[in-house]
C-alpha cells in the first residue's frame, strides 16, 4: 500500500483546491485590473461609476498624457532610476566586501562580527540620522537618498552565510597560486554567488525604488522627488498637485490621475522581477542561514 501523500487526489479534492487558489488569484488580480481599468477610464466612465472602473467602456491616455506633460513625473522616474541603479550598486559593493571581510577567519573575528550586527540592527534613530546627513552636507541632495541604506543587515547575513559555505579548500589552493584577497573574491566567490548576489540585489533595487521618508526628510526641492513621493502626495493629499503643477487643463478626473501614478510607480520595477525570477528560490535557499 502506499503511502497517503502518494495517493492519486480525489476529483472532489482537487475541485476545492483550485476554488480555493481560484479564490485567492480574484483577491490578487481584481485591485490591480481596477487600477490599471480606473487609470485608462474616461471622465464619462469614471462620473458613471461612482469612482473606480472595474473595466472602461471608453478607455483613454489622457491621465497619462497629463503626468507626462508636465514634466513633473518625467523628472522623478529619471530620479528614482538614478536612485535605484547607483544605490543599488554601492550597497552590493559594500555588502559584498563587508560580507566576505567578515567571513573569513581573522583576529577577533567574533567582536567585530558582533560589532558590525549590532549597528546594523539597531538604527541610531530619525534626528541622530538626520543630524548625520546635514553634517555630512547631503541635505537636498540625491545622496542622502543612497548612503543612509547603503547596507542592509539581513542581506549582509545572507551573503555572509553563503560565503561561508564556499569550500575553505578552493579558497586555499587559490592563495597557493598567488591569488590575493580581492583576486579571490572576484573570480572565485563572485561567480559562484551570482543567484544570491541576483536575490540581494533585487531587494535592494526594491527598497531603493519604493522609498520615500528619507525623500521627505531630507528633500526641500521638488524637482528631486523620486516616483514614491509623488505617488503618496497625490494618493493620500488628492488634488495636492494643481493643474499648473501637473501643466494640463483642465486635469483628469483625481481617481483615474491616482491610479496612473500607481501604474507607473509599480511597472518599472516589476518589469525587473521576471529577468531576476530563475536566482530568486535558488538564491534565497542557498544563502538561507542555516541551523
Amino acid at each position: 500500500m502506499r503511502p497517503i501523500w502518494k495517493e492519486d487526489p480525489s476529483p472532489a479534492y482537487q475541485a476545492i483546491k483550485a476554488l480555493i487558489l481560484g479564490g485567492f488569484a480574484l483577491v490578487i488580480v481584481v485591485p490591480i485590473l481596477v487600477v490599471i481599468s480606473t487609470s485608462l477610464a474616461s471622465d464619462k466612465d469614471i462620473i458613471d461609476a461612482g469612482g473606480y472602473v472595474l473595466w472602461p467602456s471608453h478607455p483613454t491616455f489622457k491621465a497619462y498624457q497629463t503626468l507626462f506633460s508636465g514634466g513633473l513625473m518625467g523628472r522623478a522616474i529619471l530620479v528614482s532610476v538614478f536612485v535605484t541603479i547607483v544605490g543599488t550598486a554601492i550597497a552590493l559593493a559594500v555588502t559584498i566586501a563587508l560580507a566576505y571581510a567578515t567571513s573569513r577567519p581573522v583576529l577577533f573575528g567574533r567582536p567585530v562580527l558582533l560589532m558590525v550586527l549590532f549597528t546594523l540592527l539597531f538604527a541610531p534613530g530619525i534626528i541622530p540620522m538626520f543630524l548625520v546627513v546635514k553634517q555630512l552636507g547631503l541635505l537636498d541632495s540625491l545622496w542622502s537618498l543612497i548612503l543612509p541604506g547603503a547596507l542592509g543587515a539581513f542581506n549582509f547575513v545572507v551573503l555572509r552565510t553563503f560565503f561561508m559555505n564556499v569550500p575553505g579548500e578552493l579558497l586555499e589552493s587559490a592563495r597557493i597560486d598567488g591569488a590575493s584577497d580581492f583576486t579571490i573574491l572576484r573570480r572565485i566567490i563572485m561567480p559562484l554567488s551570482k543567484a544570491v548576489i541576483a536575490v540581494v540585489g533585487l531587494f535592494y533595487a526594491v527598497g531603493f525604488w519604493n522609498a520615500f521618508f528619507n525623500a521627505l526628510l531630507y528633500l526641500n526641492d521638488t524637482s528631486k522627488w523620486p516616483v514614491q513621493v509623488i505617488l503618496r502626495t497625490y494618493v493620500l493629499q488628492g488634488k495636492s498637485l494643481s493643474a499648473d503643477q501637473l501643466g494640463v487643463h483642465p486635469p483628469p478626473q483625481p481617481q483615474s490621475l491616482q491610479m496612473a501614478v500607481v501604474v507607473v510607480a509599480l511597472v518599472p520595477i516589476a518589469m525587473v522581477y521576471p529577468f531576476l525570477q530563475r536566482h530568486f528560490t535558488k538564491g534565497v535557499i542557498t544563502g538561507a542561514v542555516k541551523g
